[in-house]
């Protein structure tokens, strides 16, 4: 039987979030042939060097970094995180992965959950950890040129579910996935394209469609949709302790100093990965730096 029930929404209503829940608390650990594949392909395709992992303390954390281009920091997240260090981490998804059967079974197996208040609360009271990218789309479809940048906005969600259950933040930075594939053409230029015109006469672009969430024209190795093996980078700065907030509603301003705290610590993250990477140009091989080109 599949984990999700045919036709099954979890915001159709109160008993499909609840089967949700449930059916997300009751995934094992990953293991076997699955991790063991997917880690491999990780480790040969993309080389991933990861830096302050002693920084990362014995309890469960909510991982929070900057999101990567098509969103497939995750894909490389979740196997490396399993493997050398031991943390199952569990991914807060859009509820659009969840609106298909096919789909929302696949991910919910895997790990990922659907980014909703019950749904984290639940997973905290039962000592899971959990990974969020505040920037959540605009940073997964953000052009080239504001390549790891941070796209937050107003987003204080993730400080006050931390706080309420008394969790400690786990900021991150990744460098390697915004740079897999190449941008031939960015998403906010696409609907004054001839593409966006061909796309609007086929009625996939509308009037209402949004140009800051449409992704850009990809273009991965050698001219094809593979992505590029970009050497990865992954740090982590000082965890954030909120014990001392548990069951409190936190301020505006608290909100904003914990919110700033976290993102201090992901740019300067993302500064160190960025000079790691130029300290070890020129050590990859000849094929990965022709196939990164």
């Amino acid at each position: 039987m599949s984990i999700l029930d045919k036709d099954s929404n979890p915001l159709a209503d109160e008993e499909a979030l609840e089967r949700h829940i449930r059916l997300a608390l009751e995934v094992p650990n990953p293991g076997g042939l699955e991790l063991e594949f997917s880690y491999q392909v990780v480790k040969r395709l993309f080389n991933p060097m990861i830096l302050g992992a002693d920084n990362v303390p014995d309890r469960p954390c909510l991982f929070v970094g900057n999101h990567s281009l098509f969103a497939l920091d995750g894909w490389v997240l979740g196997p490396l995180l399993q493997k050398e260090l031991g943390r199952f981490i569990r991914g807060l998804g859009d509820k659009f992965l969840f609106a298909s059967e096919n789909v929302g079974d696949y991910v919910l197996k895997r790990g990922v959950v659907m980014g909703h208040p019950e749904v984290c609360s639940a997973l905290m009271k039962a000592g899971c950890d959990l990974m969020v990218f505040p920037g959540g789309a605009h940073e997964a479809v953000k052009p080239a040129s504001e390549m790891y940048e941070l796209q937050w906005k107003e987003r204080y969600g993730f400080v006050k579910l931390a706080a309420k259950h008394g969790y400690t933040i786990m900021p991150f930075g990744m460098v390697g996935p915004d740079e897999f594939y190449g941008h031939l053409l960015e998403g906010q230029d696409l609907p004054d394209s001839r593409l966006g015109q061909l796309l609007q006469r086929l009625g996939l672009l509308t009037e209402d469609t949004r140009s800051d969430v449409l992704p850009p024209i990809p273009v991965g190795a050698l001219g094809t949709l593979i992505p590029k093996p970009q050497r990865c980078y992954i740090g982590f700065g000082e965890p954030i302790d909120l014990s001392a907030e548990k069951g409190k509603r936190l301020g505006k301003q608290r909100l904003q100093t914990i919110r700033s705290g976290v993102a201090e610590q992901i740019e300067i993250q993302l500064a160190e990965l960025l000079f790691a990477r130029e300290q070890h140009k020129g050590k990859d091989s000849l094929l990965r730096r022709i196939l990164t080109l």
